[in-house]
């Protein structure tokens, strides 16, 4: 993204994050009258001891550059989250802790070895291009890898938004959704010369008013690991407990493994995968 860009991203995700607060969250006293969702802008500008016309040329992507000590102190203010602190920084221009950048042709026959080693639970590799570069055979009888999806039919998240058969899949799939939204604008912010981003993002604004609603919240959001359940045409509900995995040797791959419950793997068990 430019540097107007850049500077509007960062306007755009301060506001959200002071609309989703009220004063009772950061200890200060109800007042009345309020026209404004969430806090305001001079109660940011005090929490944050910075002044409240230098906070609003902030928000107004006015060419300002905090310093790293102040964002600290709005991020305190905003009760960000790591994932959300760390966002903030990248969208201000401020470098954090550098990434080995690994493309998907470092996926390694081990890899592959390893990912078709963990049948009968389903796994696959995502790159960090959010392509899908390796998969079990149990993960493709699941979430129907081989399938075409163009124009980016090994992108995740094109997949997950652009196929309603895999909508289907999730007992909570807004959820799941938004959260995979969350994740990917981190990554966006992380790899902002990345052109596949851009381009998938115009895409998915494009066919999914649902996307498009959850982009413009801002959310930034780490790994998602815990239980998933999803509800299968042919052998109803199946639970896996979802863990991400990173190796030494491709840092930026990740090895998403679920891993199924007792009864589920007897279910998988009986299918020859």
């Amino acid at each position: 993204m430019d540097e107007q860009e850049r500077r509007q991203a960062l306007a755009d995700f301060l506001r959200t994050r002071r609309a989703r607060l009220q004063p009772a969250d950061v200890g200060l006293p109800a007042r009345n009258r309020r026209r404004t969702q969430g806090l305001r802008r001079e109660e940011v500008a005090e929490l944050a001891d910075i002044g409240v016309s230098w906070y609003t040329l902030l928000e107004q992507a006015q060419d300002v550059r905090p310093s790293r000590e102040v964002l600290e102190n709005l991020a305190q203010a905003l009760q960000l989250t790591p994932v959300e602190n760390q966002h903030l920084m990248l969208l201000a221009g401020h470098e954090v802790a550098a990434k080995t950048l690994v493309e998907e042709a470092d996926m390694t026959p081990a890899l592959q070895r390893f990912v078709d080693a963990l049948s009968p639970n389903p796994a696959y590799a995502i790159g960090r291009l959010w392509n899908i570069v390796a998969w079990n055979r149990a993960a493709d009888w699941l979430f129907h890898f081989e399938e075409p999806c163009p124009p980016y039919s090994r992108h995740a998240l094109w997949r997950f938004f652009s196929r309603a058969e895999l909508q289907a899949l999730d007992s909570d799939w807004e959820t799941r959704a938004r959260t995979l939204v969350a994740l990917f604008r981190a990554d966006y912010a992380l790899y902002p010369d990345e052109p596949i981003f851009r381009t998938v993002l115009e895409d998915l604004r494009r066919i999914s008013p649902q996307f498009r609603c959850w982009w413009e919240e801002q959310d930034v959001s780490s790994v998602p690991d815990g239980p998933r359940i999803i509800q299968h045409p042919a052998l109803g509900t199946l639970e896996f407990d979802h863990i991400t995995l990173q190796t030494a040797i491709s840092p930026d791959v990740h090895v998403k493994v679920y891993t199924a419950s007792p009864t589920t793997r007897l279910k998988l068990e009986a299918i020859s995968f």
